[in-house]
């Protein structure tokens, strides 16, 4: 079970792990993202799932977000909240500026029943591009250009992002540690 209800993360967690049942949080609250890190945040995703979960599965707390060399590394885990438009914003923010590296991370914390605790993460190195490019994807990935990439992971498309993204690393770590 995956403790979000975001159909984006809960799409690309399904093609990540293939014969997975993954699963979204059921309920309607959702817990307080107040962690000073991602995997502080992912572990109060885990716990919050874990205690709203009934079932014998693990429960998996997932946060994301993208840091900019340039923004002494933000908008990180303020990513999904940090502008109304954020690729607009991050794009004006880096106006001007030729240093552009950033990096997708992704943390997940997984628990199980007992609350034993198991944790994995993925990180995707890139740029910012100097505009939008692509249809795929969600969030900055119509600005993010992989490292030794030339387009940007909304014009690589959602295969591509199944097998290379930061939260795809993360999702084949866990796997791993959870087999």
């Amino acid at each position: 079970m995956l403790a979000s209800r975001n159909e984006h993360k809960l799409r690309e967690w399904r093609d990540a792990l293939p014969g997975w049942d993954v699963v979204p949080l059921g309920g309607t609250d959702e817990p307080t993202e107040d962690g000073a890190t991602f995997v502080e945040n992912a572990r109060i995703k885990a716990r919050h799932g874990r205690q709203a979960s009934p079932h014998e599965a693990w429960v998996a707390g997932e946060d994301s977000g993208i840091e900019v060399a340039a923004l002494d590394g933000g908008p990180g885990i303020e990513s999904a909240r940090w502008a109304a438009e954020p690729v607009s914003r991050l794009l004006a923010e880096l106006e001007g500026v030729e240093q552009r590296r950033a990096r997708y991370v992704c943390e997940v914390v997984a628990l199980d029943r007992s609350g034993a605790e198991a944790r994995a993460s993925g990180t995707l190195e890139g740029t910012i591009a100097q505009g939008p490019s692509g249809t795929e994807g969600f969030g900055y990935d119509p600005i993010f250009i992989p490292r030794g990439e030339s387009l940007t992971v909304a014009m690589l498309g959602d295969p591509w992002k199944a097998a290379h993204s930061h939260r795809a690393q993360a999702a084949h770590a866990l796997a791993a540690l959870l087999r």
